[in-house]
C-alpha cells in the first residue's frame, strides 16, 4: 500500500502547479482589469467604474463598468490559466480535445466569475455588512481604489473552487487514463493506484 505522501503527491504538486497559474492569472486579471478601466476612463474622463451602464429593466440593480471591466478581464485570464494549466499543472494535452477540457474549464470559471461578481458587488455596496471602508479605500490613489481591492479578494476567494473543479471535472482526462505518461514526467504517480 502506498503511503499517504506518495498517493496525494501528485495531487499535492497539481496543487502548487494551479496556484502559481492562478497566481499568474490574478496578475493577468489585474493587468487588464486595471488597463481596461483606464483605457474607457481616458477615452471618456467623466466615467468612473461604479457608474450605471445601463439600468436592468426597470428594476434598482444596474450593469456597471467595473462589471464589464471585471468580466474582459476574466476571460482574458481564464484562456491564459488554461493554456497553462493544460500544459503544465495537469499535463492534460495529449489526454483530450482543446475544446473538450475548454467548455468546462470556461463554466467553471464563469461559476467562480459569477459568485466573485456578488462578492466584488457586496465588498463595493455602501450598506453593505462585508463592504470595504470608504474610509480607507477612498479612491485617491491606486493602492486605495476600492474596486481594485474587491476585485483582488474576490480572486482569492474562488480560487480553490476553480481548482476543485477543474482537476475533477475539466481535466479529469489524466485520471482516466494514468497509463499515458509523457515522457517529461518520470516521477508520475497516479492517485486512483493502489
Amino acid at each position: 500500500m502506498a503511503s499517504l505522501f506518495e498517493r496525494y503527491s501528485k495531487s499535492l504538486g497539481q496543487l502548487v502547479k494551479y496556484s502559481l497559474v492562478g497566481g499568474s492569472g490574478v496578475l493577468v486579471n489585474m493587468l487588464v482589469a486595471i488597463a481596461a478601466r483606464k483605457i474607457v476612463e481616458t477615452i471618456w474622463p467623466s466615467i468612473h467604474e461604479a457608474d450605471v451602464l445601463f439600468p436592468l429593466f426597470n428594476t434598482a440593480y444596474s450593469i456597471r463598468w467595473w462589471m464589464i471591466y471585471s468580466m474582459f478581464a476574466f476571460v482574458i485570464a481564464n484562456l491564459s490559466n488554461y493554456e497553462l494549466n493544460r500544459i503544465w499543472s495537469f499535463k492534460s494535452k495529449h489526454h483530450a480535445g482543446w475544446w473538450k477540457e475548454f467548455v468546462p474549464f470556461f463554466t467553471v470559471g464563469l461559476l467562480a466569475q459569477c459568485i466573485g461578481m456578488i462578492l466584488e458587488r457586496a465588498l463595493m455596496n455602501a450598506g453593505s455588512p462585508l463592504e470595504l471602508p470608504s474610509s480607507i479605500f477612498d479612491d485617491s490613489t491606486g493602492f486605495r481604489r476600492k474596486w481594485y481591492w474587491a476585485h483582488l479578494i474576490m480572486i482569492a476567494v474562488t480560487i480553490p473552487i476553480s481548482f476543485l473543479l477543474n482537476k475533477f471535472w475539466t481535466f479529469r482526462e489524466i485520471r482516466k487514463h494514468p497509463e499515458v505518461i509523457e515522457e517529461s514526467d518520470p516521477q508520475h504517480f497516479s492517485d486512483e493506484q493502489e
